[in-house]
């Protein structure tokens, strides 16, 4: 397999999901735009010269756009191979090829997120602990901080107060996300539209900067379903789904 560096030379003309193939898409201009402001602030992402989910995206920990507390460390935003890519171990080398850059870049080891069951979205806990990750800190709602140190004296990365205590005061449907993820610009809109025809309270809050998504009150900022100020997912809706999910 062989893997492609995204850069501000190559990022209009490669591809950055299967599923998104044309890039006058309003997903694919969306995600291109925040890499392109991403990639000044040490954002790698390495992929798949084949078209398909088979990348790694990871960034500078001060720079991510998450609450957490992890200075020196190297955040891995995503890490996602599917379809038939899997079960090749282009995981192993994607997070592999992540390592090498990182201590070549003297940061002090990885973070990522997790829990301990696995969840739409999120790293695979199973595969973080056979590579040697372990858990550094938990916020309320069961999403995990894991970490990988490259020494035994690095200290553990955490997570900041607002991020461990997922809660917010505004009642009904409240939904933050970012553009980190290419379907949000897609299906946030539907998701509203759906709402109102409803008559469903609903909120969406587009997190636009990196210190709003820093000081957000939920660990995943992609995308943070609230209900009645209570957290309840971080999976991506559609319309469909979204309906599904209120009528329980």
């Amino acid at each position: 397999m062989e893997y492609i560096n995204i850069t501000k030379d190559n990022l209009e003309n490669e591809h950055i999901c299967c599923a998104i193939s044309n890039n006058k898409d309003i997903q694919v201009s969306s995600k291109k735009a925040w890499l392109a402001e991403r990639l000044d602030e040490g954002l790698v992402f390495l992929k798949s010269s084949e078209r398909g989910k088979c990348f790694i995206e990871y960034i500078p920990a001060e720079n991510a756009w998450n609450p957490i507390m992890a200075d020196g460390y190297m955040y891995i935003d995503c890490l996602w191979v599917s379809g038939s890519f899997k079960g090749n171990g282009y995981s192993n080398d994607l997070l592999d090829s992540c390592i090498v850059d990182s201590r070549e870049k003297g940061r002090k080891g990885l973070c990522i997120l997790s829990s301990a069951k696995k969840k739409p979205f999120l790293a695979d806990p199973k595969f973080l602990k056979h590579k040697g990750f372990t858990v550094c800190d938990e916020s309320d709602n069961g999403i995990q901080l894991w970490y990988y140190p490259f020494t035994d004296s690095a200290e553990k990365p955490e997570f900041k107060g607002c991020a461990k205590h997922p809660h917010i005061d505004e009642q009904g449907y409240v939904l933050y996300y970012t553009s980190q993820c290419p379907f949000n610009a897609k299906y946030v809109p539907i998701v509203e539209q759906t709402a109102k025809e409803h008559g469903i309270p609903f909120k969406a809050i587009h997190i636009e900067s990196r210190e709003a998504a820093q000081n957000a009150p939920t660990p995943i900022t992609t995308y943070a379903l609230f209900y009645n100020g209570d957290y309840l997912t971080n999976e991506q809706m559609n319309d469909k789904r979204f309906l599904k999910l209120i009528s329980r």
